[in-house]
């Protein structure tokens, strides 16, 4: 699904149905370097069972035009221009890393138009080492087997994967090659400039969920765990054996957490 947002076309996956408004909508919001492919197996399912759904390609990723925003809040600001867009008043936002950062803004600064956030990988502040910095601006293949490695728990480099022909960490390092070049960096120096975290937490009014990997070397469960707190109600449910891409790892363990919460 193509949308015209702030002047650039937006794509939207819909999960293998049209688009319906009239349903309640689930917003899926990736991590850096990615697009709404991340979400293959949520989104369909969702869209399968009674939700609208819009996995997004942000600005400047995937098939959505215009430069990549550099800052969060920007970021944030653009999920209601999406929803404007479509015809929605109010959604819930799911966000995987550098998204949930971006679904949480969203939810301290437009309020009335989300109605659940669901914080998957997430961590604050969401600070990025000055050597992958460096990388992400300098040597962009090298950052990327960094992320790659640093994504995934060891078992996703060996035969036993979680379908036949279904590598992991091959299909991830793909998916960030083909993004384009400078993108990276954009979406790691946003991810560590982010200063409005705490704010954003104190300010969040509708249901939140934490869905945290126990072994993420990304974004660690423990401070993960610690953020959670800082929102008044929130959720946790903690993913066993999986590290920062965990929709690539346990996607069925997160899909069963989502619908449990969004239901």
């Amino acid at each position: 699904m193509e949308l015209t947002v702030k002047g650039n076309k937006a794509y939207a996956y819909t999960g293998g149905k049209s688009f319906d408004a009239a349903l309640p909508t689930v917003v899926f919001v990736h991590g850096a370097q990615c697009d709404h492919s991340v979400w293959i197996l949520q989104s369909r399912y969702l869209a399968h069972h009674g939700y609208g759904v819009l996995a997004l390609d942000l600005p400047g990723h995937g098939r959505s035009a215009g430069p990549a925003l550099a800052r969060i809040e920007d970021l944030a600001d653009w999920i209601p221009a999406v929803l404007d867009a479509a015809g929605v008043k109010q959604a819930s936002v799911v966000g995987h890393s550098m998204g949930s950062l971006i679904a949480l803004e969203c939810a301290a600064r437009h309020p009335a138009r989300l109605a659940k956030i669901a914080l998957l990988a997430t961590a604050y502040p969401m600070k990025v080492s000055d050597q992958l910095l460096d990388a992400t601006k300098n040597d962009e293949p090298v950052a990327q087997d960094m992320v790659n490695i640093w994504s995934h728990l060891a078992y996703a480099q060996y035969p036993n994967n979680p379908g036949p022909g279904f590598w992991v960490i091959g299909e991830n390092l793909r998916l960030m090659q083909r993004q384009t070049p400078g993108v990276m960096h954009v979406d790691f120096a946003a991810c560590n400039a982010y200063g409005g975290g705490a704010e954003a937490a104190a300010k969040v009014q509708c249901p939140a969920l934490f869905l945290i990997a126990r072994r993420d070397a990304m974004t660690p469960a423990r401070s993960a765990q610690a953020f959670a707190q800082s929102v008044k109600g929130a959720r946790t449910v903690m993913i066993e054996g999986s590290g920062h891409n965990m929709m690539g790892e346990k996607p069925d363990e997160v899909l069963d957490a989502l619908v449990a919460f969004l239901n």
